[in-house]
C-alpha cells in the first residue's frame, strides 16, 4: 500500500480561499454535515495565534457562499472549534472528486496558507491518483501530488516512516520541535510556554508558534497515516 499527499488550491472553498491570507492560520477539517437547500456544515479546528483566528474568521463569515460561522469559543483563543455552514450549489468537493475514482483518504483535510492536505491511502497498483487530479483540476482548482511512499510493515517501516516524517520539516521547525522537547514542553503538567521556546531560541513567539504547531501537524499526519495503514 502507497500513502500519497495531495495539495489542493480549491478555489470556491471559503476557509481555503481566506486561509491564504492568513498563513499563520492552520485550520482542519473535523467533520461536514448536510443541510438543505444545498448547504453544508463543515465542523473545524482553527489554531493560531489569537489575532490571527479571530481576522480568520470574521473574513470567512463574510465571504459570499458563508451562511454562518458558530464559534463554539472566543474568537480570540489560539485554538476554536467552529461551526461553518455555507451554499455549495455548483460546487464539488474534493471528497467527491475522490469517491469518484475509488480512491480512500485519512478522514479530514489541514488547510495552511491556502492549500489543503490530504493523505491519500492506495493499494499497489490502481487506482491512479493522477486521473483524480486531472478531475479536481478540470472543476477550476489547483491540485499536485507532493508525496508518495510505500507504507510497509515492520521494524522497517516503523523507520522509514520516522525518517520521511522527520525529512517533511523544515529545519527550523526541526530546531523548534527538538527545543521544546528537550524543555518539557510537551511534559504533563508542563508550565514552559511559547513565548519562554521563543526566548530561548531568539524568534518572535508567533513565528515559534507557527514553526511549533507546522511540525506538529506534519508529525501526527505522518502518525495517522502509520496507524491506519495497520488497522488502528
Amino acid at each position: 500500500m502507497r500513502d500519497v499527499t495531495l495539495r489542493v488550491r480549491n478555489h470556491g472553498a471559503p476557509a481555503s480561499d481566506v486561509s491564504a491570507d492568513y498563513p499563520a492560520v492552520t485550520v482542519r477539517a473535523v467533520s461536514s454535515l448536510p443541510g438543505s437547500d444545498g448547504d453544508r456544515s463543515r465542523i473545524l479546528a482553527v489554531r493560531g495565534p489569537g489575532d490571527h483566528v479571530q481576522g480568520f474568521l470574521d473574513t470567512v463569515a463574510a465571504a459570499d457562499p458563508v451562511r454562518s460561522v458558530d464559534a463554539w469559543s472566543g474568537r480570540d483563543a489560539d485554538h476554536v472549534f467552529v461551526a461553518v455552514t455555507h451554499d455549495t450549489t455548483d460546487w464539488r468537493s474534493v471528497t467527491a472528486h475522490l469517491a469518484d475514482h475509488g480512491i480512500h483518504h485519512r478522514g479530514g483535510s489541514v488547510v495552511r496558507a491556502g492549500w489543503e492536505h490530504w493523505t491519500l491511502y492506495l493499494p499497489d497498483g490502481d487506482p491512479d491518483p493522477t486521473e483524480a487530479v486531472a478531475a479536481i483540476e478540470a472543476a477550476g482548482s489547483d491540485a499536485e501530488l507532493v508525496a508518495a511512499a510505500s507504507v510497509e510493515a515492520g521494524a522497517g517501516g516503523e523507520h522509514f516512516a520516522v525518517s520521511r516524517m522527520l525529512d517533511a520539516l523544515t529545519d527550523r521547525q526541526r530546531e523548534v520541535l527538538a527545543l521544546a522537547t528537550r524543555m518539557g514542553y510537551y511534559d504533563e503538567a508542563a508550565t514552559v510556554r511559547v513565548a519562554d521556546i521563543a526566548d530561548e531560541i531568539g524568534l518572535a513567539d508567533t513565528t515559534t508558534w507557527e514553526h511549533l504547531s507546522r511540525a506538529e501537524e506534519t508529525v501526527m499526519a505522518e502518525v495517522g497515516a502509520h496507524l491506519a495503514a495497520r488497522g488502528h
